[in-house]
C-alpha cells in the first residue's frame, strides 16, 4: 500500500513520499509501523503488468462477444443498397415500377399478395409516387426522394411487414406522429387507412 499511495498523490508531494516511506506508512498504517525494515516489502504490493494485459484482453474479449455484427438479412440489404446507388451513379435507365414488380413476384406469401395491393393502393391514391427499389424493398418517391416503402416481413424476419414513410412525407401531427404501421392484413379498413395516408404524405 506505501508505494501505490505515494504515486497516487500529486507530484509536489512526491519528493517527501519517497525521502520518508516511514512516515507516510506511520500516516496510514500506524498499528504497522514497526514492520518495515528493507525495500523488499513496497514492491509486495505492486501490481503485475502481466495481470493487468490479461485483465484487459478479457475484457475486449467480453466486448467483442456482445457485438454479433449485421445479420444475413441486414447484409443482403446493404449489398442491394449499393448496387441501387451504383445503378443511380452510372446513370443507367432503370425501370423502376419493373424491378419493383419483380421484387414483389419474388416475394413469398403472405407478404407478396400484401405487396401487390399496397403497389395498387399507392399508385391509384398518389399518381405523382414513382415506384423504385430502396434497400431491395418496394418504395415509391418524390423527386427523387423515398415517400414511403414496404418492408415485408421476411425481410428482417419480423413478426409482421410494415408501411414506413421517410421524413418526406407530410404526415406531422402537432409535436408526435407514427412514421410505420405494422400489417398483418388487408381488409377494406386498412386499405382506407392508407389511402388516406399516402394522400396527406404527398399533400
Amino acid at each position: 500500500m506505501v508505494v501505490y499511495r505515494c504515486y497516487a498523490v500529486a507530484k509536489t508531494h512526491l519528493i517527501g513520499c519517497l525521502a520518508a516511506p516511514e512516515a507516510i506508512y506511520q500516516k496510514h498504517s500506524p498499528a504497522q509501523q514497526g514492520e518495515i525494515s528493507t525495500p523488499s516489502q513496497y514492491k509486495e504490493v505492486s501490481m503485475s503488468p502481466k495481470r493487468e494485459t490479461q485483465k484487459s484482453a478479457k475484457s475486449t474479449t467480453a466486448i467483442n462477444k456482445k457485438f454479433k455484427g449485421f445479420t444475413d438479412e441486414e447484409r443482403a440489404a446493404i449489398k442491394e443498397r449499393a448496387q441501387e446507388l451504383k445503378a443511380s451513379a452510372n446513370k443507367d435507365k432503370v425501370d423502376g415500377e419493373s424491378a419493383v414488380l419483380a421484387k414483389i413476384a419474388a416475394m413469398k406469401e403472405p407478404d407478396r399478395a400484401m405487396a401487390k395491393r399496397l403497389h395498387a393502393i399507392i399508385e391509384a391514391s398518389a399518381p405523382a409516387l414513382s415506384p423504385r427499389l430502396w434497400y431491395g424493398m418496394p418504395a415509391y418517391a418524390k423527386d427523387g426522394k423515398v415517400v414511403c416503402f414496404f418492408q415485408g416481413a421476411q425481410k428482417f424476419r419480423t413478426r409482421y411487414a410494415t408501411l414506413g414513410f421517410s421524413d418526406k412525407a407530410n404526415l406531422d401531427e402537432g409535436a408526435m406522429w407514427p412514421t410505420a404501421f405494422a400489417l398483418k392484413e388487408l381488409t377494406d379498413t386498412e386499405e382506407a387507412r392508407i389511402t388516406a395516408l399516402v394522400k396527406k404524405a404527398v399533400s
